[in-house]
């Protein structure tokens, strides 16, 4: 596995505070460029995942560790951004939600959990499951798409290795081959960072598409602190010309961006 490669750089020990952070600038450039590689993979995934939500699908993520953290991050980030139910997408992590903040040991290495873990939302063949892991072996991944792939859901995965038993398991594989990390194995580093792109690609393109961007505008976010409140009301005073007042007026008397302006 690429991933698992030596470090191109040595004793990292000695080296200054300064290089270590140019030398890990110059590697980060490269994972665009390894995401760049893999666009077609993602817009089948994406394609798919569009016609399974349009259609009352969900989106499911599964993985571990670091991996798992970033599924269960940009779910979490889907129901204020787009307005969409919370149960539309859900990250799902090996051990649970414990497992978020903290490592529970060998939790991955259990092929049949993931499957055990996604019946208590009752997945159904309308829905789509992607399997993150940056090694492509990890078994809870592994069991989780083979058994949701044999239910009937779409199954998609982000892996970060060529040739893996994750992306075999998979109908939709994405690979993203980032290569040795700055600290070797080290995989929450490059892999890591890909994999957060992907998913900010697959989540960012299927909602635009659906359906929940206006323009370039978060229309159907969600309301919920003064910052988004503040950026609801440009958005208003931007797409209407009115002033602050007004735009304030109109948010707290229709409650989104999107009911004020199909109102003005």
């Amino acid at each position: 596995m690429t991933t698992e490669s030596p470090s191109e750089y040595q004793h990292l020990e000695s080296l200054p505070t300064a290089q270590l952070l140019a030398a890990m600038n110059q590697l980060d450039r490269t994972v665009p460029q390894a995401v760049a590689l893999a666009l077609p993979q993602i817009e089948a995934l994406v394609e798919t995942t569009v016609a399974r939500l349009r259609a009352g699908g969900r989106l499911f993520y599964i993985g571990a560790g670091t991996s798992g953290r970033l599924g269960v991050v940009d779910a979490s980030e889907c129901p204020p951004t787009f307005g969409v139910p919370a149960g539309v997408v859900v990250g799902l992590i090996a051990g649970g939600d414990t497992a978020i903040r903290q490592a529970v040991e060998g939790a991955e290495d259990d092929a049949a959990q993931a499957w055990r873990d996604l019946q208590a939302h009752r997945p159904t063949a309308q829905d789509v499951l992607v399997g993150i892991a940056a090694s492509g072996r990890t078994p809870y991944v592994v069991g989780g798409l083979r058994a949701a792939r044999a239910a009937g859901l779409a199954t998609g995965c982000i892996v970060c290795n060529a040739g893996s038993a994750v992306a075999a398991a998979a109908e939709f594989p994405v690979e993203v081959i980032t290569g040795p990390e700055f600290v070797t194995g080290s995989t929450r580093l490059k892999a890591g960072t890909a994999q957060k792109l992907v998913l900010n690609m697959i989540t960012t393109a299927t909602f635009i598409r659906l359906g929940h961007v206006l323009g370039n505008k978060m229309v159907d976010m969600q309301l919920s602190n003064d910052k988004l409140v503040e950026r609801g009301r440009q958005m208003l005073m931007d797409e209407l010309g009115v002033t602050a007042e007004t735009a304030a007026a109109l948010l707290a008397r229709h409650g989104s961006v999107r009911a004020a302006l199909a109102a003005s």
